[in-house]
């Protein structure tokens, strides 16, 4: 579950979203998801997860022009 975190942080860091923002856009999330399975109150069945790295996959942050 951390390295999932790290990944969705990572991402949304480079897209300059919040990870909420983020999860609504990749799974339809709630708004609380995000909390909840960072405070592990939840966790994202296996599915899910692989449904969120296939999105950031399909969804790269897009890399300034040099």
């Amino acid at each position: 579950m951390e390295q999932l975190i790290s990944e969705i942080e990572r991402h949304c860091a480079e897209r300059q979203i919040t990870p909420q923002a983020f999860l609504r856009e990749a799974i339809n999330a709630s708004w609380r998801q995000w909390q909840d399975w960072k405070d592990g109150k939840a966790s994202p069945r296996l599915e899910t997860a692989d449904r969120i790295r296939a999105y950031m996959r399909d969804n790269p942050p897009i890399r300034a022009a040099s």
